[in-house]
């Protein structure tokens, strides 16, 4: 156990937090233009579904490849977790802006969604090879 303690330390924890909240901070912005957007065009409503995944996609992107870069490795899980983290805190943020609460099968498979690309994410951000 005191091996996995040890592989598993606080730094990637806290890379795991700075990406979620990267992450999180990047859907904010990207879904306050999306809605200014909307408000200015005649966006038809079934486009708001795949944009909103989009973002998705790239906040989580963004927020592990400028925490998760520099690790040696670990991508995979670190990723996963940064997906997941990202997920709870996008939605306990917009359920608090939205006033509502709601816990159905849409969140469960959102922190799928998200733990699958935060762990592809995280791949491609801890083997990243930066050209001299």
């Amino acid at each position: 156990m005191a091996k996995f303690n040890k592989k598993f330390s606080s730094p990637i924890l806290a890379n795991i937090l700075k990406g979620s909240l990267i992450a999180v901070s990047i859907s904010l912005i990207l879904i306050l233009l999306f809605a200014v957007l909307i408000k200015l065009t005649n966006i038809p409503d079934v486009a708001i579904s795949p944009v909103n995944q989009v973002i998705k996609i790239i906040s989580i992107f963004f927020g592990c490849f400028l925490c998760l870069k520099k690790l040696p490795q670990k991508g995979l899980l670190t990723g996963s977790f940064v997906g997941m983290l990202y997920t709870v805190l996008a939605f306990l943020i917009f359920s608090l802006l939205g006033g509502t609460f709601s816990f159905n099968l849409t969140l469960l498979s959102d922190i799928i969604f998200a733990t699958i690309i935060g762990g592809i994410c995280g791949i491609m951000a801890v083997n990243k090879k930066i050209k001299q």
